[in-house]
C-alpha cells in the first residue's frame, strides 16, 4: 500500500471519528485536544488530537446532560465563593492544594459521588480528589 493512499485512510479514519464525536456533543473536547495535538505535532497532531479529544471527552463526562443544568443550579445556590486560578482551566487542569475548597458531591449525583467540586474563575468543575485533576465543566 503506497505511503498516500495510506495517508487518505488514516485522514478518512480521523474525520469519521471526528464527526461522530461531533455528534455525540463534545466540541469542548475536540478543541482541547487539537489545540494539544497542535502543539505537540503540528497539523497532524492537530487532527489527531481532535479526535481523541473529542472521543475521550464525550465518554469521560461524568454528569449526564440532565444533570449538568441541575447541579449547576445546586452549586449557585450555595453562593461558593470563586477561587482565582491564574491561568484558563479545562478538563486536565490539576488546581493547587491550597487555597482551594472541595466540596461533597450530594447523593443526588450518583454518578459523581466519587468527586469533589469547587468554583474556580465563575466556573463549576469536577474534581478528582486524589490528584486535584479537574474532570468536568459544569455549565
Amino acid at each position: 500500500m503506497s505511503t498516500y493512499f495510506k495517508g487518505f485512510v488514516v485522514a478518512a479514519t480521523v474525520v469519521a471519528s471526528t464527526s461522530f464525536a461531533m455528534a455525540q456533543g463534545v466540541p469542548g473536547g475536540i478543541e482541547r485536544g487539537a489545540h494539544e495535538g497542535a502543539r505537540a505535532a503540528g497539523p497532524v497532531g492537530a487532527v489527531v488530537g481532535a479526535t481523541v479529544g473529542g472521543v475521550v471527552g464525550g465518554v469521560a463526562g461524568v454528569l449526564g446532560v440532565d444533570d449538568r443544568p441541575r447541579f449547576h443550579r445546586y452549586v449557585a445556590d450555595r453562593h461558593i465563593r470563586s477561587y482565582t486560578y491564574a491561568e484558563p482551566v479545562a478538563v486536565g487542569t490539576v488546581l493547587p492544594s491550597d487555597g482551594v475548597t472541595y466540596y461533597d458531591v450530594p447523593d443526588d449525583y450518583a454518578s459523581a459521588r466519587e468527586y469533589r467540586y469547587t468554583v474556580v474563575n465563575d466556573r463549576t468543575v469536577l474534581v478528582d480528589p486524589r490528584s486535584r485533576r479537574v474532570v468536568q465543566i459544569i455549565e
